[in-house]
Formats: structure tokens, C-alpha cells, sequence
């Protein structure tokens, strides 16, 4: 389901309206806000053409309101590459200069995570409307300044936290927020992958231009090259931020490679005021289990990459007692020691799942270049938008604030070997995505 039919469906069941009001930064979606754009054009410069440039290109490529007049790489290969997409885009090596090009209206930026930041300042002081992608900042202080920034000059800005958009993270926090899986009692992420993170070198001076997330002066590591993702779905699903960070990070299996710094083997958990923790995982050098993502509630789970309900209900038939009694008569367990007058087996769940809506695209989250239908262009498309009619989408940015910093923060607590609570002075205005 495309996200068109998602908001047609919405429609017939008399959800538009509500939809609106619990994600309002899908007015974008809306046939006022498409006749909005109607015979407009976006005037985009994209700042950083490399792997991730050239899927938003793909993206930019099937859209009728946009046009890409400036390129802008300082690695001439990359920028060649793009060029051939746009022949008439101006090209530059330098982004200040792009900067100055008075026919720009917005800027996509797809650089290494040290240069958000400064880039991103600098847009917005320039006057350009900015789509920037994850995460927000390379530093705690850096992400507030960028946030600050925009509130006192009243641009637009977004980052790539592609989430909010996807159909079915949508719906499925509709469910969430609607009570189907009870109360959310924990929150579950992972990122698993096998290779070793590095590109090809065409040339030794060129290590950490190119392989610039293995090493710490240039990246975050996995925290901020993927957990930024997936933080922000415990806060959309209940609707308030955690308390506080602890983790655990080393390089396990990729040592002796190179001499990256940069941690393959990660762990984190986030605590949440009202008790609940939000976990997230992740090895580069095991990819079995692949990406998952799951809201756990006290009548059942919502998989939120795969878009399926998995109900606790109903329950096993029989007692614990004539549970533990069939087990032992079966030879599955041969004694048990246990104390009390009760006992119930403590095995997973055989419920079917259900799809919470057809024709999902599953994302493996094999690549961090992109995947198709994970809201990626939806997220794109709200930006041509913002661009043209220069409306800022509501509560998007604090959404994607707050996952930078705590993916940031997490990173700090693997480090330190401490348990990390966000400074007061990092703190803005939050909204809960939430409907109850």
C-alpha cells in the first residue's frame, strides 16, 4: 500500500480528519496541499552526491514539482555521477558557493555526519529551505544550535528520519495509540548485519574521505548511522521521551582491518519515566536476524518492519499445572523445582501474526543506502512541499531532535561507562505523537 491509497483508505474510513490531527505533518499528503503546488516548481541544490545523494536523485527523479539546478561534491566522481542525472545543474566543490547560487530555493544535504551541523547552519543563514539527513548534529551542543537556529529565523527544516512518513509505521501507531496491543510495556529494536563497513579506496589519501564512519573524528558509529531510526518509535509510541541511557560498545570482530575506532557490536537501553525500557542492538558481524523493531504490550506485539499483529490472546488452554504435568508425561522436561501453588510455562507465543495492512514492502535493513516503500520518498515529497510553500511540517523536527541526542547520548554512556541522563539545557518543547 502506497502511501496515496493508505490516505484514501483513510478517507472512506472516516480517518482523515483524525489522521490530520495525530500526524499533522502529513498535510502534505492532502489534494489541497497537491493543488498547492500545482504549477510550482522547487528549485533544489543537493549538497553531498554520494551513495545517499543518489537514492534521494531516485526519488527526485519521479517528482513533477521539482527541479535539481546545483551539485555540489568536493570528490569530482561522485559529482560526475550525479551530473549525468541533471546536465544543466550547475556543479560545485564547495558548498558555501552553492550557498550563494540565488536561484537554490532548498538544499538536500547527504554529507558525513561531522558536517551536518555546520552545513546546516549555514543553509538556513543563507536563506535555503533544508532537508538534512541523519542524524541532526555531530555534537549535543551542535544539534541545539541547529534547532535554535531554525526557531529564530522561521525556515524549514528536516531530517531524515524517514519513519514518520511509512504507511505502515503509521497505521501501526494508530493501533498503538488506539489501545489494540494494551498497554506498551517495552520496546525492542536490533540492526544486525555481516560486512565490515568499508568502501573501496581508490587511493590510500582517500581512507577517511571515503570511510569516514569508521573513524570517530567523522562519525558516531552505529548509533547514529542507525539507532537514530529506531529511537524515535518508543517515543512515538508512548508518547513521552526516556529518563535516562546506559550501553555498551567495543570492537569485536573487525581489529585487525584497519585502524578504525569506530565500534562494530552495540547495546543500549533507554528508561523511560514510567519504567519501561527501549533496547536497541546492533553487529556488523552477524546478520541472521537482520532489522526488527517491536512494540511489546500487555495484550500483544506490533513487528513494525514487517507490519504484523501478534496477539497474546487467547491463552494456552489448560493450567500451568496441567501444562507442567503434560510436559514431564511427554519427556520434554523430566522434573522441575518450583515454589508456590501455581506455575505456567514460560515459552513464546504460537499466535499467527496478522498483517495490519496488505501489500507490505519489508525492508531488511541490509543497506544503509535506502530501501524502497520505507517513506523515504514521502519524506522528500513533504520537503518539495515545505520548499514551495515554505511551511515548516509540525513537531517532525523535535521528533528527529530527540533521536539525535539520544542516540548521541547513548553513544556518550558507551564510552563512559556511565548511565546518562540529558542535560535540562538540552531540553525543547515536546509534543507527544500520541492519540490517547
Amino acid at each position: 500500500m502506497n502511501r496515496k491509497e493508505f490516505l484514501s483508505d483513510c478517507s472512506r474510513m472516516g480517518f482523515a480528519g483524525i489522521a490530520l490531527s495525530l500526524f499533522p505533518w502529513l498535510e502534505s499528503c492532502t489534494e489541497k496541499a497537491q493543488q498547492e503546488l500545482s504549477g510550482e516548481l522547487a528549485r533544489i541544490g543537493i549538497i553531498g552526491t554520494g551513495s545517499r545523494g543518489l537514492f534521494h536523485v531516485q526519488h527526485l527523479l519521479q517528482m513533477p514539482n521539482v527541479d535539481v539546478v546545483a551539485l555540489c561534491d568536493n570528490y569530482r566522481p561522485h559529482l560526475e555521477d550525479a551530473a549525468q542525472y541533471y546536465p544543466d545543474a550547475k556543479l560545485y566543490d564547495d558548498y558555501r558557493r552553492l550557498l550563494d547560487d540565488k536561484n537554490v530555493q532548498g538544499v538536500i544535504i547527504t554529507t558525513p555526519l561531522y558536517l551536518h551541523g555546520r552545513m546546516t547552519l549555514d543553509a538556513l543563514s543563507a536563506g535555503k529551505r533544508v532537508f538534512c539527513e541523519k542524524s541532526m548534529a555531530f555534537t549535543l551542543d551542535e544539534a541545539l544550535e541547529v534547532y535554535n537556529r531554525r526557531k529564530e529565523l522561521g525556515g524549514v527544516l528536516l531530517i531524515g528520519q524517514q519513519r514518520l512518513f511509512d504507511p505502515k509505521y503509521i497505521k501501526a501507531m494508530q493501533m498503538i495509540h488506539e489501545g489494540v496491543i494494551g498497554d506498551v510495556v517495552g520496546v525492542r529494536n536490533y540492526w544486525y548485519r555481516n560486512n565490515n563497513w568499508r568502501r573501496e579506496v581508490p587511493s590510500p589519501e582517500l581512507e577517511r574521505h571515503i570511510n569516514w564512519r569508521l573513524y570517530s573524528e567523522y562519525s558516531r558509529g552505529l548509533m547514529t548511522e542507525l539507532a537514530c531510526h529506531q529511537l524515535q518509535n518508543g517515543s512515538w509510541a508512548m508518547g513521552m521521551l526516556p529518563e535516562q541511557v546506559m550501553g555498551s560498545g567495543h570492537l569485536v570482530h573487525w581489529t585487525n582491518e584497519d585502524e578504525r575506532d569506530v565500534y562494530d557490536t552495540v547495546s543500549a537501553i533507554f528508561t523511560y519515566p514510567n519504567g519501561v525500557n527501549m533496547t536497541f542492538e546492533s553487529i556488523i558481524s552477524n546478520k541472521h536476524y537482520g532489522m526488527g523493531e517491536q512494540i511489546l504490550g500487555t495484550k500483544g506485539t506490533i513487528d513494525l518492519v514487517t507490519a504484523m499483529h501478534y496477539t497474546d490472546e487467547p491463552a494456552p488452554k489448560g493450567s500451568g499445572m496441567d501444562q507442567l504435568i503434560a510436559q514431564i508425561e511427554s519427556g520434554i522436561m523430566s522434573n522441575s523445582v518450583f515454589a508456590g501453588t501455581s506455575w505456567a510455562a514460560e515459552t513464546a507465543t504460537l499466535a499467527p501474526g496478522i498483517p495490519i495492512m496488505p501489500n507490505v514492502k519489508v525492508v531488511s535493513g541490509e543497506s544503509s543506502v535506502g530501501a524502497e516503500a520505507d517513506g523515504s520518498k514521502e519524506l522528500l515529497e513533504a520537503f518539495i512541499h515545505a520548499v514551495i510553500t515554505g511551511k515548516q511540517p509540525e513537531k517532525v523536527l523535535e521528533e528527529s531532535y530527540y533521536a539525535t541526542q539520544f542516540a548521541l547520548l547513548a553513544d556518550m554512556a558507551m564510552h563512559e561507562n556511565k548511565i546518562l541522563r540529558l542535560d535540562d539545557k538540552y531540553k525543547v518543547l515536546y509534543q507527544p505523537l500520541k492519540m490517547r
